[in-house]
């Protein structure tokens, strides 16, 4: 049996085209792209092409594309040297963001580098309150703000453009997690009135250990690493050319094939959501599940009340099937999901998150769906 790979929002395969582009680098390119002899320039001209590639997909200019080890390392790039810069004392967030913003949040609160940290008010299925986060900003000084684009566990949607207007007017600093997003659907940054948005390549099928953060020009921070003179002096280290162009060729698939892919993945999502609302009593779902509001690439199954549901991943996994209990960033913790914790889920009732990409089938889903039934068949609680 061939196993069936639902863990898309944790991690997703290399695309083979985005392989054959790394290997040709790693095989013909092995200069330093800081060195000046002739080696070194043919590799500068890599990281550089790969530079522009992103930034006209994004509608940004080149200067503004800064890359990094992956999401984390972008996340606190962005918090750590945007709250910094601008000496900024209050931030504003909100209570399922990932780890990457909720740490590196709570410490710099416990540092005594910003005095208040505010929680923008959510809903049950993950809405942040657009009038809550106008309050926090009129009623203290310049704010931080940031608040994803797409939670990874849930899949809702943040209007991000809405967020960068309301920003805008209160003059507040605005980062957003676009990690999830990235390659799945376009940012127009000159649209959207954001400081920081981040990447990580292994979500979009390219490499792991490799991200970028876009800084609006308008703005100008320090380092989060220092050392060389890499990356216009914006973080030290040695640039991972072969990671990097294969990030910069799986954005350029991403939105070459974005149209075809979203209309596929969403179709399978929700061929999915029907069956198992057909075929499996007590069945229910996080956060939002309408299209328009929800991350194509992400279901979110909450089980009924069953026994030995700590083993219901175990139990997908022996039948062949990979997924999460929420995010795969807490995979193996026994603290359970800040984020459904957030949204006030029954914490009797275990939750899968499901998450799709363009390599998954129907014949896949119905298999999965009939295991599931199996599964909460031999283990309802009575």
């Amino acid at each position: 049996m061939n196993r069936i790979y639902l863990d898309n929002a944790a991690t997703t395969p290399l695309d083979k085209r985005v392989v054959a582009e790394m290997v040709h680098v790693m095989e013909n390119y092995y200069g330093n792209p800081s060195s000046i002899h002739a080696q070194g320039r043919e590799v500068r001209t890599l990281l550089e092409k790969a530079r522009k590639t992103v930034a006209g997909l994004l509608n940004a200019v080149p200067a503004e594309i800064f890359f990094t080890s992956g999401g984390t390392e972008a996340d606190n790039m962005a918090i750590r040297c945007g709250i910094a810069a601008f000496g900024i004392k209050h931030a504003i967030t909100s209570k399922i963001e990932h780890h990457a913003v909720e740490h590196t949040m709570d410490q710099l609160l416990k540092d005594g580098v910003i005095d208040q940290l505010s929680y923008v008010n959510i809903d049950a299925k993950g809405n942040i309150d657009y009038a809550h986060l106008e309050e926090l900003l009129k009623d203290n000084p310049r704010s931080f703000v940031s608040l994803m684009h797409a939670n990874n566990e849930l899949g809702t949607l943040t209007d991000v453009e809405r967020v960068g207007e309301i920003c805008e007017k209160y003059n507040a600093i605005f980062h957003s997690d676009t990690v999830q997003t990235m390659g799945h659907y376009k940012h127009d940054v000159r649209k959207l009135k954001a400081h920081f948005i981040v990447c990580a390549g292994h979500k979009l099928h390219g490499p792991k250990g490799v991200g970028f953060i876009y800084i609006n020009h308008t703005i100008k921070i320090n380092p989060l690493i220092y050392g060389g003179a890499q990356e216009r002096n914006m973080r030290g280290g040695t640039e991972n050319i072969y990671g990097i162009v294969g990030l910069a060729k799986a954005l350029e698939l991403a939105y070459a094939e974005m149209e075809e892919h979203q209309n596929y993945v969403q179709d399978l999502k929700t061929y999915m959501k029907d069956k198992l609302t057909a075929e499996v009593p007590g069945i229910s779902f996080n956060g939002e599940t309408e299209p328009a509001n929800s991350l194509y690439t992400v279901l979110s199954v909450c089980f009924p009340e069953m026994d030995m549901s700590d083993m219901l991943l175990f139990n997908l996994d022996i039948n062949g099937i990979s997924a999460s209990g929420g995010s795969a960033c807490s995979s193996g913790s026994n603290i359970g999901s800040h984020v459904l914790t957030a949204i006030g889920a029954d914490p009797n009732r275990p939750s899968v998150r499901f998450s799709f990409s363009k390599n998954n089938t129907k014949e896949e889903i119905n298999y999965v769906v009939e295991k599931v039934k199996q599964i909460v068949e031999q283990n309802i609680a009575v």
